[in-house]
């Protein structure tokens, strides 16, 4: 007899693989660009593209996932992102040390 037609294995069969796409919303607070990026894409080409659309210097912003920054080599794997996560882009600042 065979388990095939068992629930348990149904169950196990109907579980949604993770998908090779995700949707990122990146903001400024001003803006909010979606990218939909496979998840082995590094970032740079996201921040990037993002940075021309919004014709900001790469080097003038930050981007954050989850409040930590992220660089460029990192990908969405690395950073164990969902469909559906927001980069954030702030200003970089230099100084404020005495």
């Amino acid at each position: 007899m065979s388990d095939t037609g068992s629930p348990a294995n149904k169950a196990a069969d109907d579980a949604p693989a993770p998908t090779e796409h995700l949707n990122i919303k990146v903001t400024d607070n001003n803006n909010e660009v979606f990218f939909k990026i496979k998840r082995t894409t590094a970032l740079r080409k996201l921040m990037d593209a993002f940075c021309e659309r919004q014709g900001k210097l790469p080097s003038s912003v930050r981007f954050l996932f989850d409040g930590q920054r992220v660089q460029a080599t990192d990908t969405p794997d690395t950073l164990e992102m969902q469909d559906g996560d927001i980069l954030e882009v702030v200003q970089e600042q230099i100084g404020g040390g005495c």
